[in-house]
């Protein structure tokens, strides 16, 4: 089992909410380090959180809306993403599952960070999201 997650997320078949599937296609697609796997998490919600226990980092590629201008990258931590959350329902997504992991999952929580663009992004945006990920799954944040 490998230490490190990249999980990408999104709907591949909604515009501007494929960020993480075109993503997931970029690395998978790649020779990844032995100790990175690569996940295509699309739209699993909950079911993440068995994904996420027992890695020492998670990388989640996502798009983001509100965070930054159109095709801009972002890198947010666990807790400035949980910070999103508010109530459960569909719309919730990552913040809430972020928010909830402390509750949830054993100790140790692995480092997370989440790599986004805002918007509908060109193949150009994909590449720089796919490096950034590889980037800090490898280095971390710090």
């Amino acid at each position: 089992m490998a230490a490190i997650a990249v999980i990408c997320l999104g709907n591949r078949y909604v515009p501007g909410d494929d960020v993480g599937c075109r993503v997931y296609d970029q690395l998978a697609g790649s020779t990844m380090p032995p100790e990175v796997e690569v996940i295509d998490g699309g739209l699993c919600g909950l079911d993440l959180l068995r994904l996420m226990e027992g890695k020492r980092r998670v990388v989640f590629a996502d798009a983001v809306a509100g965070m930054a201008e159109t095709g801009e990258v972002v890198v947010l931590s666990r807790q400035q993403v949980a910070d999103y959350a508010g109530r459960y329902g569909h719309g919730a997504g990552l913040p809430y599952l972020l928010r909830l992991l402390p509750q949830v999952c054993r100790p140790p929580l692995p480092e997370i960070a989440l790599v986004g663009a805002e918007g509908a992004v060109d193949d150009s945006t994909v590449r720089i999201l796919a490096e950034r990920c590889l980037e800090i799954a490898i280095h971390g944040t710090a």
